[in-house]
């Protein structure tokens, strides 16, 4: 793999402080239309469960899932459904047509099968979810709310990760990163021939989510992808604010799988050099990969 792994710039003038968006999982919309059950909304139920990539695995939506997607059809969000992506224990994966003839991914939490537990451990301590109860349904819903402010969060402060599109309940919308038949490949599958530039991207990007209140918590090779000559950096539902109790734990794990993978590919980096960059504000572009200052030329 030769892509040269070039970084994408912040949003002009965002800044980020202390502040957090306040993230609301009470009823929505897709909940009332559930519970209305209207003509429309049955033929459409109807039609998506007797679709062939839906099949399989109708058994784990129920109607406020159904809804969810039919409110984000109606808002133009989806235009048409494709095939699954990935199946995995906490979410479904499904390509489908966005507006104007983009590519999505659609991403569907489970909310019976999801790991309650994990997703707790995790929410506790996040501002934004201070007092969320302990109802399976509400921390699911809150956890894909997270990650659509997750993702958006991210963006703007110039970190490639997919782009969020639209959330409406445990349904998230976002830019699909490569197609089923052309699938972007994860750092851990590909052959890096420039790993010092990789390691320089990555390590930039860590600073910038860390510097825009975030830790991912969960970061290494299989979390981070290459398509286009572009590195980046998915499965930010986990990821936490610097305020979590745990936040420097987390980015210390992730410095470690993230030195450790660049390590393996010839670069010189410790997760001790790694962490200091990641954690300082403002540090030297002129810094060797190992901390050291370069010489003058």
């Amino acid at each position: 793999m030769t892509d040269e792994f070039g970084l994408v710039d912040p949003e002009a003038g965002e800044g980020f402080g202390d502040e957090w968006e306040e993230i609301d999982v009470s009823d929505t919309e897709a909940d009332r239309i559930a519970r209305r059950r209207d003509r429309e909304f049955d033929e459409f139920r109807k039609r998506i469960k007797d679709a062939d990539q839906f099949k399989v695995e109708q058994s784990v939506f129920d109607d406020a899932t159904f809804a969810a997607i039919y409110k984000l059809v109606q808002d133009g969000h989806i235009e048409a459904f494709g095939g699954p992506i990935s199946t995995g224990k906490e979410a479904n994966v499904y390509e489908a047509l966005g507006d104007e003839g983009r590519d999505v991914a659609v991403k569907i939490y489970r909310i019976n099968a999801s790991n309650f537990r994990h997703m707790r451990d995790y929410l506790e301590g996040d501002p934004r979810f201070e007092g969320i109860a302990s109802d399976k349904k509400e921390v699911v819903l809150a956890w894909t709310q997270k990650e659509f402010a997750n993702l958006d969060r991210a963006r703007r402060a110039g970190v490639r990760v997919p782009e969020p599109v639209a959330v409406e309940r445990n349904v998230l919308v976002m830019e699909l990163v490569g197609l089923v038949e052309e699938r972007a490949r994860r750092l851990t599958e590909v052959r890096v021939e420039n790993p010092e530039t990789a390691h320089e991207v990555v390590r930039e990007y860590m600073r910038r989510l860390h510097g825009a209140g975030l830790v991912h918590g969960d970061l290494s090779e299989y979390n981070m992808i290459v398509h286009d000559g572009e590195l980046v950096i998915i499965d930010l539902g986990q990821a936490v604010t610097v305020h979590h109790p745990n936040a420097d734990e987390f980015l210390r794990r992730d410095c470690t799988n993230v030195a450790n993978f660049f390590s393996r590919q010839g670069v010189d980096v410790t997760d001790d050099t790694l962490y200091e960059y990641v954690t300082d504000a403002e540090p030297d572009p002129e810094a060797d990969l190992d901390g050291s200052e370069k010489s003058e030329r």
